[in-house]
């Protein structure tokens, strides 16, 4: 399967199957993100205990991109620590900048198939946002 048609079935799948999109009435921390160029916006609710992600959903309204991102996410840190969660999150945001190595791509599993999104100006911000929002509720832990 090539890169475009690899990339199109997982954002297929994850904005019309999104396993996150939920609200968590157990969450233990919440961040609002906003994209004010598109209008995207998400709040990231997650469950931390003992420094581990237990649980973690997101509500809002965006385009693909943005939705699918936030669920890869999700799927990709639930059951890591934060300085996991916050390092793949970093390698996310180099691999979307064009600067991640592929053993580094491989690391983000599911979410490596944004790659491409770094030639789309456009809709980087709308890939980024559930990533950038996870920083800044990690940050203010």
């Amino acid at each position: 399967m090539d890169s475009k048609s690899f990339y199109n079935e997982v954002l297929l799948d994850h904005n019309m199957n999104p396993m996150h999109k939920s609200s968590l009435p157990d969450a233990t921390c919440r961040m609002d993100g906003v994209n004010p160029s598109c209008g995207d916006s998400l709040t990231l609710h997650l469950k931390i205990e003992d420094g581990i992600i237990k649980d973690g959903s997101f509500s809002g309204i965006g385009c693909a991109i943005s939705q699918a991102s936030a669920d890869i996410m999700l799927e990709l840190i639930t059951g890591k620590s934060l300085d996991e969660a916050k390092r793949l999150s970093e390698l996310f945001l180099k691999m979307i900048q064009g600067d991640a190595t592929d053993d580094e791509i491989d690391e983000l599993d599911e979410a490596g198939a944004l790659r491409d999104i770094s030639h789309m100006p456009a809709r980087v911000k709308c890939a980024v946002l559930a990533w950038r929002t996870l920083n800044e509720l990690i940050s203010a832990q």
